[in-house]
């Protein structure tokens, strides 16, 4: 659920200021908001600091400690990671660089300049010239001596000679001499190389400081929270006034709390306007809490007048992954990692999310067993078989076609339940019908299948388009309503068919998966030679793991995120709630 808000205003006299404020800190309830937004901010040098020790922190998190623990303090660490990226991606631009020169030198081959300079010296003239290849015995010269061939019969000629060639055809032109050699720009990238090596060895080593470092940016967080706090009050000589938003189930205690804590203040309660838009606070059952750790990643919020989707992402996000991996047995692989790695993973990736992957993985094998597909194996007959014949493609693509109607039109029902009584839930309810009607219309251009009046399908666009039309922006003007529905119903009729036939998507990638998985071990057993084999086996189903992980995001994730929350009617626009308060974590805990 997403938690009901409740605004409020406290004003206390001006001596009180500091007072108050360690008050609120410590009671940990009240989402402060600026009364003047433009005088609440941070110094730049706060600013600086915080931002190093951020990107500093996330940098690191992904680099494993070794090696020796260095003696700097954590800010110092900090500034020495944002050098070492800065100047790392100014070395790996120089490479590329230097590698594009070498793609040039290739005409030139080992020549060194040096070596050209001395001859010079020596008094030996050495030129290359470019020429048809059928004028090079007109050449007259001391020394005469084709080094490359070009593409339309040209070559390169390398004139040598104390003096001037007695003769040169018109069709010879002098090439220019590079302005570096082969051999100096292998030795420059070679040095660049080992200053990258050195630089990532020094990553690793300041990777231990990670927690240091966190300590030292959450302890100035709190300081610029602090300092926020005061910036975003009104204040004056007598007064100190400062509003903010509070959960609702905290508020009637709010006063009583400040009053036991000797803090004297006039505190005023108030209910949401309708312009004005909350933080929110998403507080679902238990057992979906590890959907949060995908929120966290995609750094989405949901507004607070819009749903807390949860539930039905926690339900659906694992069965339509499992059907994307398509094999038991890599998802016994993926639970055994996030057992075995949870100490680990879970400073690296949260401990929620690999509660969700620990869920997928669990998920993976149950739909491994229905299918009984195991590392490409089909060790027994399965009840939904996967694989190319016709029957097992048109059989999946049915199953998904379905689960994509039931997903989608969940969504325009929950609308609908939201807005009852307003007549706009009609609307809502229309969609849900339609939707199913227009799952019979990709049933019959995907599959084959008739669309009639002996089908129920026609019945229910009909049915689904009258109400999603005439109670689209409902009026008192029946004209105006009917216009309007239909204005708006070409294109979301559109979008309901895209939508329903996306949900192919969990067909197409999952057989894709279990097609891989059967050649590489079909690719495997031909070779005669046993640790190739295991070999080719290992790398063939880690890859195609990899990429199915890769696809739940890819797939899994959009079909929640896009279609399911567009049907939902979700805009992603909210921003957190964020307490002040003493705790050093970024989530609000009761």
């Amino acid at each position: 659920m997403i938690v009901p808000m409740q605004k409020v205003h406290i004003v206390a006299r001006s001596v009180d200021r500091q007072r108050l404020l360690d008050v609120l800190r410590e009671l940990g309830v009240v989402h402060i908001m600026p009364a003047d937004p433009a005088k609440a901010t941070l110094d730049e040098a706060t600013n600086r600091r915080l931002q190093m020790l951020r990107q500093a922190v996330q940098t690191l998190q992904s680099i494993p400690p070794k090696g020796l623990v260095p003696d700097v303090l954590p800010e110092q660490a900090a500034q020495e990671v944002l050098d070492i990226q800065r100047r790392s991606a100014e070395a790996r631009s120089r490479l590329a660089s230097l590698y594009h020169q070498l793609e040039q030198m290739v005409l030139w081959g080992e020549v060194r300049l040096s070596e050209l300079a001395a001859l010079q010296q020596a008094g030996l003239k050495v030129q290359v010239y470019l020429m048809p290849a059928r004028v090079v015995s007109q050449v007259r010269a001391e020394c005469v001596e084709v080094v490359a061939q070009l593409p339309g019969r040209r070559v390169w000629v390398a004139v040598a000679g104390h003096a001037e060639p007695e003769y040169l055809p018109p069709e010879a032109e002098p090439v220019p001499w590079p302005s570096r050699d082969a051999p100096s720009i292998r030795a420059e990238a070679a040095q660049i190389d080992r200053a990258l090596h050195q630089d990532m060895e020094r990553l690793h080593q300041l990777a231990h400081l990670v927690p240091q470092m966190q300590k030292a940016l959450a302890e100035l967080e709190l300081q610029a929270d602090y300092t926020l706090a005061q910036q975003s009050a009104l204040e004056d000589e007598h007064l100190f006034a400062l509003w903010g938003w509070l959960p609702a189930e905290h508020a009637p205690h709010l006063a009583e709390q400040l009053a036991n804590r000797g803090i004297i203040a006039a505190v005023e309660l108030h209910e949401p306007a309708p312009e004005e838009e909350p933080p929110t606070l998403v507080r679902p059952p238990a057992w979906a809490k590890p959907i949060e750790g995908l929120f966290r990643i995609l750094g989405t919020t949901p507004g607070y007048r819009e749903y807390d989707v949860s539930v039905p992402f926690l339900v659906a996000l694992p069965l339509f992954t499992a059907m994307l991996i398509g094999d038991g047995g890599y998802g016994a692989l993926l639970l055994a990692a996030t057992l075995l790695g949870y100490g680990k993973l879970a400073k690296t990736i949260g401990a929620q999310f690999l509660q969700l992957l620990t869920i997928v993985g669990v998920v993976s094998i149950i739909w491994g067993a229905v299918t009984a597909s195991f590392f490409g194996l089909t060790p027994y007959e399965p009840l939904i078989p996967v694989d190319l014949s016709e029957k097992s493609r048109q059989f999946l693509m049915s199953l998904s076609f379905t689960i994509g109607a039931v997903h989608l039109s969940l969504a325009q029902l929950w609308q609908a339940i939201r807005l009852y009584p307003n007549l706009q839930f009609l609307n809502k309810l229309g969609w849900a019908i339609f939707l199913w009607g227009m799952y019979g219309v990709v049933r019959m251009f995907v599959l084959g299948e008739p669309l009639n009046w002996s089908t129920p399908w026609p019945y229910l666009l009909l049915t689904g388009a009258t109400l999603a039309i005439l109670f689209a922006s409902p009026s008192r003007n029946p004209l105006k309503m009917l216009l309007l529905g239909l204005a708006q119903f070409p294109l979301s009729m559109l979008s309901a068919f895209s939508d329903v036939i996306s949900y192919v998507r969990l067909m197409a990638v999952g057989l894709a998966s279990s097609v891989l998985a059967v050649s590489f071990n079909a690719m495997a057993l031909q070779i005669p030679f046993w640790p190739i084999t295991v070999l080719v086996l290992v790398f063939g189903h880690g890859l195609n793991l990899g990429l199915a992980l890769i696809a739940m995001f890819a797939h899994g994730v959009r079909l929640n995120m896009l279609e399911f929350c567009n049907n939902l009617g979700m805009q992603w626009t909210g921003y957190k709630y964020r307490p002040f308060s003493w705790r050093l974590s970024e989530e609000y805990v009761e």
